[in-house]
This record gives C-alpha cells, sequence and structure tokens, in this order.
C-alpha cells in the first residue's frame, strides 16, 4: 500500500459510490480524471489501487497536489491536462489499459470559492472563468461576442429562457463600458428580468452556468472524455461519472445507452441500424443520486448523479458529439 496517503482532505461528492463502483480493492491502474482538491484520487489509493493518473485542467489544482504525490511513494502521478486528452495522457504516462476512470464534471467548488477566479457572481472579481487559465476568457466572450450568439449560448448552456433579452441586456450595456467583473454581469442580467420571487434561484445562476461552460467547451470536453474513456478502459475497467446539472447527466446517459447496445431507430428518410456490441454494460441501472445526509452535510451535492458502466471486450468506435445532444455552439460562437 505504500505511505498512507488518506487523510484529512476535500471529500467529493458520492465518494462512496464511485469508490464502490470503481473497485480499486482489485489493484491495477486507474485515472482520476478531475483531481481538483484530490478527494478521489486519496479514496482510490486508500482502497487499494496500485497507482492513480491523476489529471486536471487547472494548474492550481495540480501545483496543490504535489505534497499528496510526494507521500505516495510513487503511487500518484499528476498531469495537467484536458480530461478529453485522457486516453493520450494515459498512454504517454504508461497507465495504460487502466481498470478505471473517474470523472467529476463541472467546476469545483475551490474554483468557485476564488474570488480572483470569476467563476461566482456570490464574490466580485474578474470576470474570468477559464478552468485551464489560458485561452479566450468570460469576459471576451461577453463582450465580444454577437447579441444572437450570446442568445444562443445562454439559451443552450443554460437553458435559460430569457437569452434573447439578457443577450439584449449585455450588449446595451457593454457598449457603455466593458464588462469586465462578475458582479457587474450580474447586475446587467438581473436588471433584464423581473423581480426576483423569495426562494427563487439567484436571476444571474443560469447565465454564469452558460457563459463557464460555453469558455470551456465543457460540454464537447466531456463528449471527447466518455469517447476517450471506452479506449483507455481495460476489459472489466469501470467508468464513474459524476454530473452535476441535466446537460452533463443527459451526454453520459446517452452515451452509455449508445454504449449498451442501443442502436438508433430507423425512421421513412434511414433504415434501422444493426445492433453493435455493447462497450459497456450499466453497473447502476439508474442515476445514482446523494443520500439526505451527505446533501444536509453539503449543499452543493444536491444536484450530483452518479451514472457508473463496466467495460466490456468489445472495440472502442468513434462518437459524434451531436448524437449525445452537444449543442453546436461555443465560446467562439
Amino acid at each position: 500500500m505504500g505511505p498512507n496517503v488518506s487523510g484529512a482532505g476535500h471529500v467529493p461528492v458520492l465518494a462512496d459510490e464511485v469508490v464502490r463502483a470503481l473497485d480499486p480493492g482489485r489493484g491495477g491502474v486507474y485515472v482520476d480524471a478531475t483531481f481538483g482538491a484530490g478527494g478521489y484520487t486519496r479514496a482510490i489509493l486508500a482502497a487499494g489501487a496500485d497507482r492513480v493518473l491523476a489529471i486536471d485542467r487547472d494548474p492550481d489544482a495540480i501545483a496543490g497536489g504535489r505534497a499528496l504525490a510526494d507521500a505516495s511513494g510513487g503511487r500518484l502521478t499528476l498531469v495537467q491536462g484536458r480530461f478529453g486528452d485522457l486516453d493520450g495522457i494515459a498512454e504517454a504516462a504508461g497507465a495504460a489499459p487502466a481498470l478505471g476512470v473517474a470523472l467529476d464534471v463541472g467546476v469545483s467548488s475551490m474554483q468557485l470559492d476564488a474570488a480572483p477566479r470569476g467563476f461566482s457572481f456570490m464574490r466580485d472579481g474578474p470576470l474570468d472563468m477559464r478552468m485551464g487559465q489560458a485561452g479566450p476568457s468570460a469576459a471576451d466572450l461577453v463582450n465580444t461576442a454577437p447579441e444572437r450568439a450570446l442568445a444562443d449560448v445562454l439559451h443552450h448552456y443554460g437553458e435559460e429562457r430569457a437569452a434573447r433579452r439578457i443577450a439584449r441586456a449585455i450588449v446595451a450595456a457593454r457598449a457603455e463600458a466593458p464588462i469586465e467583473t462578475t458582479a457587474r454581469l450580474a447586475a446587467v442580467v438581473a436588471g433584464a428580468l423581473p423581480p426576483q420571487r423569495p426562494g427563487q434561484i439567484h436571476p444571474a445562476t443560469r447565465s454564469f452556468q452558460a457563459i463557464r461552460i460555453a469558455v470551456n467547451d465543457e460540454l464537447g470536453e466531456l463528449a471527447r472524455a466518455l469517447s476517450a474513456a471506452e479506449r483507455v478502459l481495460a476489459e472489466g475497467g469501470v467508468l464513474a461519472v459524476v454530473t452535476f446539472h441535466s446537460l452533463e447527466d443527459r451526454i453520459v446517459k446517452r452515451f452509455l445507452q449508445l454504449r449498451g447496445g442501443r442502436a438508433p431507430r430507423g425512421s421513412r428518410h434511414a433504415p434501422e441500424t444493426p445492433e453493435v456490441e455493447p462497450g459497456f454494460a450499466p453497473l447502476t441501472r439508474k442515476a445514482v443520486e446523494p443520500s439526505a445526509a451527505e446533501t444536509a452535510q453539503n449543499p452543493r451535492a444536491r444536484s450530483a448523479r452518479l451514472r457508473a458502466a463496466r467495460r466490456t471486450a468489445a472495440p472502442a468506435r468513434a462518437v459524434d458529439p451531436r448524437a449525445l445532444g452537444v449543442p453546436p455552439v461555443g465560446a467562439a460562437a
């Protein structure tokens, strides 16, 4: 087992359920493709994995994990990168094939709580939202995208009914002065909507979610990660994915349906396609939700959903993000 790596630290959502699905007691190599504060990695190592390859897009997360890697006796390898590239990263690190892949999708608590990262309207800061701290920022998108493209982002990624009205307000506000802070964007969005009633979510919640997803291409990245996991997992290996909103969960659900051998139905325009050999066998009949005790301890867990499946011997197949329901819009729209 090596040095004790199960000490106190951030405990991720549905950690027990994820570890139970992955079954690291088998030994072997596992990939924590969303390292964050290292909660899953700690649990996987403590449960008996021989080695964990941990990946994160955020350089701050990788820097924060150095002490854990040093204490692991060589059992933990940290790599900065996108989880959509996890198969190539695993090959380069000598960590393929793997017996398990864990994905904890979306923004981390550490990112939300850091005002300078600009993810949350709850803390005023620069309008950034870049998980990898590189490339175009949320401010770039908000201040340069055409009104129609902004409306598409808000509608598709935030499921915001007032997308056109909010996009119009953003364009009008940026004409007066660039929108450079989270507080100003939140105020612009709130000003475009009716007064908030008691018990409603903050009026900027969906808009901030949408802009963050677009800036980081989160849904496209998720589709690539699912396909990469299929390529990197050994027969009998397990994929465990935790999502936090319906857009992500629908993509994971659709992927596992398609990889479970279900062929798309034919129509009068296209013949039925033959069923294919399943690439995954489901381990969860439906999405697993956090317990009441977990949500009481961590309110951010309330929307989490876990889906898990075991890799078969079938060859990996290419995936079309559109078939998984990834909207055809993005940060460059």
